[in-house]
C-alpha cells in the first residue's frame, strides 16, 4: 500500500493490486477512509468523514491531482 503523501493527518495512498481498476486513491484519517476516481475527481465512498473533512479530501486531491497520477503510473508502469 504505497502512501503518496500525508497532510493534515490524512493519508493519500493506493492499494497494489487495485491496478485493474481505473486511476484512484485512498484516503484514511484514524478510522474514516474514502475512495476517490481521479478521472473525473469524484467519491467513490467515504466511510466515517464529516462533511467539512470531505470538502477538505477533495480540495487536497485536486491540488495534487498530478502527483497522485503521477505515482500511480510509476507504480503500476503505466
Amino acid at each position: 500500500m504505497p502512501t503518496i503523501f500525508e497532510i493534515f493527518g490524512y493519508r493519500f495512498f493506493f492499494y497494489s493490486n487495485e491496478n485493474n481498476e481505473p486511476v484512484h486513491v485512498h484516503v484514511e484519517k484514524g478510522g474514516a477512509e474514502a475512495k476517490i476516481w481521479m478521472n473525473p475527481i469524484l467519491e467513490q465512498y467515504s466511510y466515517g468523514f464529516k462533511p467539512r473533512e470531505r470538502k477538505e479530501i477533495m480540495k487536497l486531491i485536486k491540488e495534487h491531482s498530478s502527483e497522485i497520477i503521477k505515482s500511480w503510473d510509476e507504480h503500476f508502469k503505466k
